[in-house]
């Protein structure tokens, strides 16, 4: 009657993975929490949650996800289902999909975008994407 699951030590935590300034990953990174990413990435990003990009983080390469902030560098193709907030020192380049956009004042924004509201997104882990170098967290 009261058999509850006890929760695992990720849930007690929260589901956040971080990538400090400092790190380099060059690869591809596919992840099913959410992520912030202060470090660099070269390769492409896939989440199902969100992705945050501090202010000493970058990425070059492609991502999907679900709702993303920017406050370092990207450049690349950006696919967020929800919300994409640019904030005022990032600096953003490439194409630029999302479902609703927020860019502060004071950030470059060099893009192409296209805004589609009711943006689905699926990620799977054989997406077409996900190259052999794959670093799954």
């Amino acid at each position: 009657m009261f058999n509850k699951k006890p929760k695992s030590y990720t849930d007690l935590l929260g589901k956040t993975n971080r990538i400090v300034e400092g790190t380099i990953i060059k690869g591809n990174i596919l992840s099913h929490a959410d992520f912030r990413l202060d470090g660099d990435l070269v390769g492409n990003f896939q989440s199902n949650g969100k992705i945050v990009i501090g202010p000493a983080g970058s990425i070059k390469g492609d991502i999907i996800c679900k709702n993303a902030d920017i406050e370092g560098k990207f450049d690349g193709k950006i696919q967020v289902a929800e919300m994409l907030n640019i904030k005022s020192k990032a600096i953003i380049r490439g194409e630029v999909i999302c479902g609703k956009l927020s860019v502060e004042p004071g950030a470059e924004f060099s893009a192409s975008c296209v805004m589609k509201p009711n943006l689905k997104i699926e990620i799977s882990r054989h997406d077409a994407q996900a190259k052999p170098q794959e670093v799954q967290v």
